[in-house]
């Protein structure tokens, strides 16, 4: 594929590429930025694409290696992760969710799904919200597909805990920096 093929179909891609870096970065001006370093960086890198892969898979590992970076960057300059912003939930509400109790629970599974841990943030967002399987989330995310599997449950173990009214465990997140 030429830069002007993937050039062209870029454009068709942007709401669900700016979908995807939304939910991994949890704010709309970082969603944005993201969105644009990576379409660049693709663009820059057209030569890496893979005629048969899929150009949506492609660009969410883009997206997600470059938010990967982006996060070491902050690390490292000693500043902390952009906190959930509430106000999501109304930028992406679904048009279909006509009642106040679907809208109520929509919001409370987004909430659930921003106190993830980033890895299974990320791992959620891709499986359950993008409709990938284990091993295309493995292969976007460049990890073996039972680390994939592994996030997946204890992300839903954690999202069930926080709808039930239970505390997530406390070692969550210390077992998760370990896979």
């Amino acid at each position: 594929m030429s830069s002007s093929d993937f050039s062209s179909q870029l454009p068709e891609l942007l709401p669900r590429l700016w979908a995807f870096a939304l939910r991994i970065t949890g704010n709309q001006h970082d969603a944005e930025d993201l969105v644009q370093r990576s379409c660049l960086r693709a663009l820059e890198r057209i030569s890496q694409w893979q005629p048969d892969s899929s150009a949506l898979s492609w660009m969410f590992s883009i997206i997600h290696s470059t938010w990967n970076n982006e996060l070491r960057s902050r690390k490292i300059r000693s500043r902390s992760s952009i906190p959930w912003d509430d106000d999501f939930v109304d930028m992406v509400a679904d048009p279909s969710m006509a009642t106040p109790e679907q809208n109520a629970i929509h919001r409370q599974i987004v909430s659930a799904v921003g106190h993830l841990p980033e890895t299974q943030r990320v791992v959620m967002v891709l499986v359950g919200a993008e409709g990938y399987s284990y091993a295309e989330a493995a292969e976007i995310l460049e990890i073996p597909i039972g680390t994939v599997m592994s996030r997946l449950s204890r992300a839903r173990r954690a999202i069930g805990a926080l709808l039930n009214g239970k505390e997530i465990e406390k070692d969550a997140k210390a077992k998760e920096g370990q896979i």
